[in-house]
């Protein structure tokens, strides 16, 4: 009896033990690489990759950007190969304007052994992004390839894959973000500078910053100390040229991660792009480009795992002074009222020659010159006819808290 008795429990456990694993479920393919790409790096950590529309053979660079709702193309880059979009009544926006748009309907971008059919390219001016950035811009690429796609970023690689759809194992040792992801990406994270403040940020990797707030949110959420310094800044964005005030807050935070003396701009939202008290600003590459990250939008998914330059410091240097690269020539694009630039007598269109006595016209070198805080630097200027050197030091925005 004793004998039965076990031999029917057993017989129980190994039913029951069976029957755990006799669930069924229907699972998605495995997500697979497409295409590998590599990819360049611009000021703030803005990235560049390389593409071909539909038959052409010349190469284009495009900015990938989480903050665009489409895919667009630059209106000289559409002269240039002799393109005809059709008008339309469609209105973009930026931080600086909102512009009426035409097309380009079910065209086709070509990665290497890789092509995207069925785009609608958006047409814009993106020579002002040229200039601020010293090559050509030839468009952006946001929400019609992230949506379609997963998208890993390697920034310690500088390489990107595109992934199909599927199921798929993130990295060991990062975080999960968990955002709101229509055309665009939003989530939450908390700044702390005054007092501490939770908002929704506009995530926006196509932005060469650290952190951008609009006036409103700062004036209503008391944010920033009684004591902290505004410096005049001017901007780019689509419509233009925007005046904005560069500060430094104490503490960004999302997920389990800390950013300490955070670089951030304050811009008077115009044209309503953060739709406030919606969002409070963006958070820009110069942050998100220290983590290697993991695009899944059909999941509504970010993967973020800190990367190699993840304690890189931030550049405070502030000298007023905006370089551009038109035609060629190195320009002063605009300087910041009171500035260190103001205040020796640069002035708006002055021709750059040299910097500290290197007369190389290396634009990346110039402006990397101009982000050495507390060091004086000495440019060798054209004014009409009149060769002109000027002598200024660089400040630090960096305050003590």
């Amino acid at each position: 009896m004793r004998i039965f008795l076990a031999f029917v429990c057993l017989t129980y456990l190994i039913v029951s033990h069976n029957s755990t694993f006799a669930q069924e479920e229907i699972v998605p393919s495995p997500s697979e690489v497409l295409c590998k790409l590599p990819f360049k790096t611009l000021t703030g950590g803005v990235v560049v990759v390389q593409a071909t529309l539909n038959n052409e053979i010349d190469s284009l660079n495009f900015i990938l950007d989480t903050g665009s709702g489409g895919i667009s193309l630059d209106s000289s880059t559409v002269v240039y190969l002799g393109l005809d979009p059709t008008p339309t009544s469609v209105r973009i926006r930026g931080v600086a304007g909102i512009k009426q748009v035409s097309f380009l309907y079910n065209q086709h971008l070509n990665f290497p052994a890789f092509t995207v059919d069925s785009l609608n390219f958006h047409i814009n001016d993106y020579s002002f992004l040229s200039s601020v950035y010293g090559i050509r811009v030839d468009g952006i690429i946001g929400y019609s390839l992230f949506s379609r796609y997963i998208i890993k970023i390697n920034y310690d690689e500088s390489v990107i894959e595109i992934c199909s759809k599927g199921t798929i194992r993130y990295p060991k040792g990062g975080f999960l973000l968990k955002p709101n992801i229509k055309s665009l990406v939003v989530h939450g994270a908390s700044l702390k500078d005054k007092r501490p403040i939770n908002a929704r940020f506009l995530h926006d990797i196509g932005a060469g910053v650290c952190v951008m707030l609009s006036k409103e949110f700062v004036e209503d959420s008391s944010l920033l100390a009684w004591n902290r310094k505004l410096w005049p800044k001017e901007g780019h964005g689509l419509g233009g040229k925007i005046q904005m005030d560069l500060t430094v807050i104490k503490e960004l935070k999302f997920g389990p991660y800390k950013f300490k003396h955070v670089p951030t701009l304050i811009f008077d939202d115009v044209f309503d792009v953060t739709s406030y008290p919606y969002l409070g600003g963006l958070i820009g590459n110069d942050i998100f480009r220290r983590f290697n990250i993991i695009y899944n939008y059909a999941k509504g998914d970010i993967h973020l795992t800190p990367n190699n330059s993840f304690r890189d410091r931030f550049d405070y240097a502030y000298s007023g002074l905006d370089l551009q690269l038109i035609q060629g020539n190195i320009e002063v694009g605009g300087v910041a009222e009171g500035s260190p630039a103001a205040l020796a007598g640069l002035k708006e269109d002055d021709l750059l020659l040299a910097v500290n006595g290197d007369f190389s016209l290396d634009f990346a070198k110039y402006k990397k010159a101009l982000q050495r805080p507390k060091k004086e630097v000495s440019l060798l200027i054209r004014r009409g006819e009149e060769l002109i050197i000027f002598k200024f030091k660089i400040k630090s925005i960096k305050q003590v808290f």
